[in-house]
């Protein structure tokens, strides 16, 4: 599997920490970040800082970040990272978040797929949570069901009988962001969410999202699926 190296600056009006790690593409596991001096994990080296930003970078593809409690589980922040040297602290707001002891920074990188096909990741928040979901060597132009980060489960498999709440998207460096698909079990498509691109690509708006779309209201029913039409250039 592929490996890439991923850095993440958190903190504060005060003070700030790096955080470093080479991590493995397309998992979770494994991929905690610790301190560029002492090799220390987040809680450990800043046990009950309060963390207002977050500036998280990549080598290649896209990524993913999350502070998580080690020990319970509970994300107290998530977003996307930026290529390596296109960070912008406008976009790095967090929080506030307290750092518990336990808490430990991970991400989720994915690499850049080949040819006329894309990588992407969507942070997708519903009323039963928030959820990591992919999309891999999605051809383009063509509908690509995203599936989740862990145990592959599509939208409704996961958030049946839930609301949709926001579908944030980043599609690999260099690539489009063609539209979002909500699409329910017969194969209607019940939104359209129009996106972009990110980064240095012409009409930019952003370094982390090809889309970011909040204040959703769609009742998610089972056999529902999200899909991705993403596009290789530009």
């Amino acid at each position: 599997m592929s490996t890439q190296g991923v850095e993440i600056t958190v903190g504060n009006t005060t003070m700030s920490k790096v955080f470093t790690d080479t991590s493995t593409d397309n998992q979770w596991s494994g991929n905690v970040l610790t301190d560029s001096i002492a090799g220390q994990s987040l809680g450990i080296l800043i046990p009950n800082a309060m963390l207002t930003f977050a500036q998280a970078g990549y080598n290649s593809g896209g990524m993913a970040y999350r502070i998580q409690n080690a020990q319970t589980l509970q994300v107290t922040a998530r977003g996307f990272g930026v290529l390596n040297g296109q960070y912008c602290m406008s976009e790095s707001n967090i929080g506030p978040v307290r750092v518990s002891p336990n808490d430990i920074l991970t991400v989720y990188p994915i690499p850049a797929a080949a040819g006329a096909a894309s990588n992407a990741i969507a942070w997708v928040e519903t009323t039963k949570g928030t959820e990591l979901m992919k999309a891999v060597e999605a051809d383009d132009g063509a509908a690509d069901a995203s599936t989740t980060a862990i145990n592959n489960q599509s939208l409704g498999d996961v958030f049946f009988n839930s609301m949709l709440r926001s579908v944030k998207v980043q599609v690999q460096d260099g690539h489009s962001l063609t539209q979002v698909q909500v699409v329910d079990e017969m194969g209607g498509i019940v939104m359209t969410l129009q996106g972009g691109f990110r980064g240095a690509s012409t009409s930019s708006q952003s370094n982390e999202y090809n889309l970011y779309s909040t204040g959703l209201g769609i009742a998610i029913g089972k056999g529902w699926s999200l899909k991705v039409v993403c596009k290789s250039d530009e």
